[in-house]
């Protein structure tokens, strides 16, 4: 079977398993509620969208030697994307974001230096929890629970290539390529 002529792309953060199993404890019912398995949790830094395969070393040569140092993140707290009595999506917070948002720009500039297409949202770091269709129900109380509430603590040493595939179950994301940041391995 031929592999497809293009991917499915984008650079984001892997979020460690300690941090993980605490973010799949605030799980509760939530009509409408989607929730992210544990190996679907990630932080999104630029979407790339379908990449023709011949692109690839392109993709990974724009995040190669990234002059962003190594960071600590926070994640903190529960936001959603729509009004919380009927949401679209559920996330939680990271800090410090203007530290994601210098990596983001960064990256983002050397991807457009390299002839792709500049992502049109406005970046708002958030690591996706749950995702609603129809018959969305209120995370209000859930909002309020965990309001800044800290979650967990990680160093950002890398940034990740990701290929996103559509399932039946949801995406399923693999990590084509490991890039580091400055200062990353020196302690």
């Amino acid at each position: 079977m031929d592999k497809p002529e293009t991917r499915r792309l984008f650079f984001g953060l892997e979020i460690p398993d300690s941090v993980k199993r605490r973010l799949v404890a605030i799980q509760q019912p939530v009509a409408g509620a989607r929730w992210q398995r544990p190996d679907q949790l990630h932080l999104t830094l630029v979407f790339l969208g379908s990449v023709a395969r011949q692109r690839l070393p392109d993709v990974c040569d724009a995040a190669r030697n990234l002059p962003v140092e190594r960071f600590d993140l926070t994640v903190c707290g529960l936001g959603c994307f729509g009004r919380p009595d009927s949401p679209k999506n559920l996330w939680a917070g990271v800090q410090p974001a203007d530290k994601l948002a210098e990596l983001h720009e960064v990256l983002n500039q050397r991807l457009c230096m390299s002839g792709f297409e500049q992502e049109k949202r406005p970046f708002c770091p958030h690591i996706t929890l749950a995702r609603f269709k129809r018959q969305r129900g209120s995370v209000a109380e859930l909002l309020e629970s965990q309001e800044q509430q800290p979650i967990g603590t990680f160093s950002v040493c890398s940034v990740v290539l990701f290929e996103s595939t559509p399932g039946a179950t949801g995406s399923v994301y693999q990590a084509i390529e490991r890039v580091p940041l400055a200062g990353a391995g020196r302690d």
